[in-house]
C-alpha cells in the first residue's frame, strides 16, 4: 500500500513506528466494535447529493436495517455515507462511522453516535468485515469497487465464509454484471458460474433487510435469542 511505501532518506526506524501505529488502530477498533451486536456495512459514493435519489434509498434502507435490528456501519463520510447513518440515526440505531484519513481531509458526516478514525484502509476494512452480517452496495467509484470486489474474492477464496452482498440499484449495477457474464464468465472463463450467486440485485430496502434478516436466522445458534427488531421484522 502506498502508505508503506518508503522514502530512500527516510530512517528505517520509522517503520516500528508504523507497526506500533497500526498496532493501535487494530487495538481500537476492536475494542470500540466488540459490543456493537450484528451490523450491517453501507458503501457508495461520497460524492452523493441528498437529491439524488440513491441517497434517499441509502436513508430508507439504513432505516429498514435498523427496524430490522441491526446496527450501520458507514465510512463516515458524505454522500451514500451520509445517507446511511442519517437513516440510521433517525431510526434510533446505532450508526457507526470508519472514518479515514486521506489528503483531501475527508469530513466526518454529523449522524454517527459512535465515531472511529483511521489512517490505514487495511485495517479500516477489517473493521468493516468482521462485525457485519452483510453489506449493502449502493452505486459509487472506485472505493466502491474496491470494497465490492474484495467481498466477492474473500468469499470465492473461502477466507470469509458466505454472507449477503447486496447490490442497490439495478439501473445502475446491470452494464456491470453483463459484463461480467459476458467476458470474465462466458468469453474468458476467469470465473464460475457460482461466483455470480455470490451477490444479490435489489431496488427496494425492505428487500435488502428480508435478505439480511433472512440469512441471521439461518445462523443463528439453537436457544440464542434474536434482536427484537429481527422478531418483529420476522411476524410481519
Amino acid at each position: 500500500m502506498l502508505v508503506f511505501m518508503m522514502d530512500s532518506n527516510e530512517n528505517p526506524v520509522q517503520d516500528l513506528w508504523r507497526i506500533f501505529r497500526v498496532m493501535a488502530e487494530f487495538t481500537e477498533g476492536f475494542d470500540e466494535l466488540a459490543s456493537v451486536g450484528p451490523a450491517v456495512s453501507f458503501f457508495g459514493s461520497a460524492r452523493s447529493s441528498p437529491e439524488v435519489k440513491y441517497y434517499k434509498l441509502a436513508e430508507r434502507t439504513a432505516s429498514e436495517i435498523v427496524k430490522a435490528g441491526f446496527a450501520v456501519i458507514t465510512g463516515g463520510g458524505g454522500g451514500i455515507m451520509e445517507a446511511a447513518n442519517k437513516g440510521a440515526t433517525k431510526a434510533g440505531g446505532q450508526s457507526i462511522g470508519l472514518n479515514i484519513e486521506l489528503p483531501m481531509e475527508q469530513i466526518p458526516n454529523e449522524y454517527q453516535n459512535l465515531s472511529l478514525h483511521f489512517r490505514y484502509f487495511f485495517v479500516r476494512k477489517v473493521m468493516f468485515l468482521k462485525y457485519a452480517h452483510g453489506f449493502i452496495v449502493f452505486p459509487g467509484g472506485f472505493g466502491t469497487m474496491d470494497e465490492f470486489f474484495e467481498s466477492l474474492v474473500l468469499i470465492q477464496t473461502l477466507k470469509q465464509a458466505s454472507f449477503p452482498v447486496i447490490l442497490m440499484g439495478s439501473d445502475y449495477w446491470q452494464g456491470l454484471i453483463d459484463w461480467m457474464k459476458e467476458k470474465m464468465l462466458k468469453e474468458y472463463e476467469h470465473i464460475s458460474p457460482e461466483d455470480m450467486d455470490v451477490f444479490t440485485v435489489v431496488d427496494d430496502p425492505q428487500a435488502a433487510a428480508k435478505i439480511i434478516v433472512d440469512f441471521r436466522e439461518a445462523q443463528k445458534p439453537a436457544g440464542i435469542e434474536l434482536p427484537m427488531g429481527m422478531k418483529k421484522h420476522n411476524n410481519r
